[in-house]
């Protein structure tokens, strides 16, 4: 299996460290315990969520209704929500930043001696990432890395072969190759995310996006405005003032490469089923800055959580160790979503779904040897991810250097922290 670097901002978080007392015993309420609530982002469109839902119904008889908030604002809302002494059931943890927050405000069951109990191992790396002051509050479920996508179509019509394992060089001049300088269809695409650069850069150089020294992403960041010059990936003012998306670049078969993470996957296979695109793809390890290398790439985890008002915890338990477990795996794997708990066997169901695409180097891709955690836990980490990202498009559009904004990033970021 993949090994997961655990990069964390530990003494920043334990500086923060709040005494946190376990839940000895889980109080279910003298109310009805048959159906339980679980936060969620854009339920409809995100396929986990039902497939859980309705596979954890028919083994319990227990009903699961989702509390759908927009993704952009999942956040701040579910911060404000538990605030205010919400009492929704399960908590879904988008990211770490934000559970580690919650942690640390006592808003979380401890999990802690209930995972000795747990068959936890298949997962064991993405637990490590859950710690918070040595404790655990939340079972991970999911956990996405960023893999390279490509249009098979566009690579035989160009008479090249698919790519495998690329150095980033190889990349930028398959792009060239793939692009028809026509402003309609490019060689690659990259998503406005400051992530599709910082987070790959950081993975890659064993760097630390909290720590300020960014010199390590100015390659990167050169490698991009030289794509955007040549036309061999649409320009990043042109992305966002467009509000375009990396579906329909992709799906509509304007880019022949792009980055992207795993949780693509089941949106393509969704789109292919319901007849909405005609894409023919594959997945690649992402590039790397030298042949041979093995692969370095980011990722994140998901994970359900306890709500310490839940008024049926008993279920509420139930419900995220099943999510966590084999069988809520098997589940997730068979709608195309990476589970966290992965073993050959759930695998072989995540490549049998209809669609996916069966050759070695997308199987490969789905082993990277080493997956970098995207973003580190810290008390200071929401502003600096907005420094980050407002030097990110600053670069990509022109107004400063590379040089310029990288050293503006280390400027402020180092302001912030003092």
């Amino acid at each position: 299996m993949s090994k997961w670097t655990k990069v964390l901002a530990g003494t920043a978080v334990l500086a923060l460290s709040l005494v946190i007392t376990a839940c000895g015993s889980q109080k279910e309420s003298s109310g009805s315990a048959d159906e339980l609530t679980v936060s969620t982002w854009n339920y409809e469109t995100t396929p986990e969520f039902k497939a859980l839902f309705d596979a954890f119904e028919k083994k319990t008889g227990i009903k699961v209704k989702a509390v759908d908030i927009a993704s952009d604002d999942y956040d701040t809302k579910l911060t404000t929500m538990l605030s205010s002494g919400d009492t929704t059931d399960v908590l879904t943890m988008k990211n770490l930043l934000s559970y580690s927050n919650y942690a640390l405000r006592d808003q979380l069951v401890d999990q802690t001696e209930r995972l000795k109990e747990l068959d936890t191992k298949p997962a064991a790396a993405t637990y490590e990432m859950y710690k918070v002051d040595g404790k655990t509050y939340a079972l991970p479920y999911r956990t996405d890395f960023w893999v390279l996508y490509y249009n098979k179509k566009m690579f035989d019509e160009a008479g090249l072969p698919y790519p495998e394992n690329l150095t980033w060089d190889e990349y930028e001049e398959l792009a060239k190759k793939l692009s028809k300088n026509d402003g309609q269809v490019y060689g690659a695409y990259q998503h406005i995310w400051r992530s599709t650069i910082q987070a790959i850069a950081a993975a890659q150089n064993d760097a630390d996006l909290i720590e300020p020294d960014y010199s390590f992403m100015t390659d990167y960041y050169d490698r991009a405005l030289r794509m955007q010059k040549d036309g061999s990936q649409m320009d990043f003012g042109t992305a966002k003032s467009t509000k375009v998306t990396y579906q329909s670049q992709f799906e509509e078969q304007k880019a022949a490469m792009m980055n992207m993470g795993t949780w693509y996957m089941a949106g393509i296979l969704a789109n292919k089923e319901a007849g909405n695109t005609e894409v023919e793809w594959g997945i690649t390890s992402i590039p790397q800055q030298k042949s041979g290398e093995h692969i370095t790439t980011f990722g994140s985890p998901t994970a359900f959580a306890v709500n310490k008002n839940s008024k049926r915890q008993k279920a509420a338990q139930e419900f995220i160790e099943f999510a966590a477990s084999e069988e809520g795996a098997k589940v997730l794997a068979g709608v195309g979503v990476v589970p966290s708990y992965r073993t050959d066997e759930i695998n072989d169901i995540y490549f049998k779904l209809k669609g996916m695409p069966t050759d070695e180097i997308s199987k490969k891709a789905f082993e990277p040897e080493e997956i970098k955690l995207e973003f580190p836990i810290d008390k200071n980490g929401p502003a600096i991810d907005k420094i980050l990202q407002e030097e990110h498009e600053l670069i990509l559009v022109g107004d400063e250097t590379p040089d310029k904004g990288t050293a503006n990033m280390e400027k402020r970021v180092a302001a912030e922290s003092e």
